[in-house]
């Protein structure tokens, strides 16, 4: 049925499972493990588990279940496996698809800890990186060795908002027999269907949009179901990267908002970029579907919207960004985003603090970058807040 159920249906109503009292809400089953009845059922039940059965919590739950299969279901996925956040998720991806002796290409534009794990964690364990520019698809090519299993990318980086021709990656995976992964946080499950433009693994860290709210973190993986439970299960489910049955159902409850919440907050996005495009305190204004953004034309072929962050360079430097962030009076200072509450961060020494100067400028992540993720604050005094803050910077 749920086939032809549109995504706000889905985002409602997919994956629920009601138990004998037939609960309108998604119950929570905050339970460690499962009973039997006789020993026989145990001995049965881990020689194969059935289609709704349970072991531990560890390896699945009831309502982290309706979780997967709700996200799976929006996504257009085979099958998903929740984890404890977003970076165990990026963790278990990574780690279970790959061996030492293995190689890697990434996008050199990554979060700061996606880049710890790429450039120590993996290494560490004998898997071989190279990190390309995400936006020359002959880098990719290049990059190509036989040992070749895994390309990594994010769809849109963090924070300068760099976009990656999701297809054409795919295209260069492909012919070289590896594996597509992309983080599609920025982009959301919204905005964009990264499997069908041809990735074969999406993650998502759900502590972000999917939550929504900032009240827990959470993360997940999508992909075949071969993928899911043949590789990624059996790593993740000994490694004991679990999402919490009680973060699950919170990610439930922000699910049936999620399209909403999203669109409102991107349509702000958009009209706060086309406001201060070309502002005397600012060197440039990034935003996928601003038309002055680099890959503009391909935003606008991949997603249906340019999603909820936008980041504003100030002339000023440093300095200028400080004032600037210290005078605003609505917007929070943070680090994380997609939250209904708009949120601002700089992330030459918050969250890309331990690159060097000379890897943040190759990056794009100069002194006076912010990265500002729209909430659901009136568009009207997000603009004053922010005109106001860039008139004392």
């Amino acid at each position: 049925m749920s086939e032809n159920w549109k995504p706000s249906t889905r985002l409602v109503h997919a994956g629920t499972r009601r138990s004998q009292y037939n609960e309108v809400s998604e119950a929570i089953f905050l339970t460690q493990g499962f009973v039997y009845a006789r020993a026989e059922d145990a001995e049965a039940r881990f020689q194969h588990l059935g289609a709704d059965e349970y072991i531990y919590a560890r390896y699945g739950n009831p309502t982290v279940r309706m979780f997967e299969d709700r996200i799976a279901a929006l996504e257009g996925a085979e099958d998903a496996f929740a984890t404890a956040s977003g970076m165990a998720a990026v963790n278990g991806a990574l780690f279970s698809a790959l061996k030492a002796g293995d190689h890697v290409v990434a996008a050199r534009a990554l979060f700061g800890s996606c880049l710890y794990i790429c450039e120590t964690l993996l290494r560490r364990f004998g898997v071989e990186v190279t990190f390309v520019d995400g936006t020359d698809i002959a880098a990719w090519r290049a990059a190509v060795r036989p040992q070749t299993r895994v390309f990594f990318l994010e769809a849109i980086s963090n924070p300068t908002l760099e976009v990656i021709d999701i297809a054409a990656v795919a295209r260069v995976a492909h012919e070289a027999g590896a594996l597509l992964m992309v983080d599609n946080v920025f982009a959301t499950p919204v905005f964009q269907r990264t499997l069908t433009l041809g990735a074969d693994v999406v993650i998502y860290s759900a502590t972000k949009h999917i939550d929504g709210q900032g009240r827990c973190l959470g993360g997940v993986v999508l992909g075949s179901q071969a993928f899911i439970r043949k590789t990624l299960e059996p790593y993740l489910k000994h490694t004991g990267g679990a999402l919490s049955p009680f973060n699950a159902w919170v990610l439930l409850k922000g699910m049936e908002t999620l399209a909403l919440r999203c669109n409102a907050e991107a349509a702000t996005a958009l009209a706060l970029a086309e406001t201060l495009n070309g502002h005397p305190a600012l060197a440039r204004v990034l935003y996928p579907f601003s038309p002055t953004h680099p890959q503009y034309a391909l935003a606008q072929r991949q997603m249906s919207a340019g999603g909820t962050v936008l980041s504003l360079d100030l002339k000023g430097g440093k300095a200028a960004a400080f004032r600037f962030l210290n005078a605003l009076k609505i917007i929070t200072i943070s680090n994380n985003l997609g939250d209904t509450k708009s949120i601002i961060t700089h992330p030459a020494t918050t969250t890309h603090q331990r690159l060097s100067p000379e890897q943040r400028g190759v990056l794009g992540i100069g002194d006076g970058l912010v990265r500002l993720s729209v909430g659901l604050e009136d568009p009207s005094d997000l603009t004053r807040d922010i005109t106001d803050a860039l008139a004392v910077a």
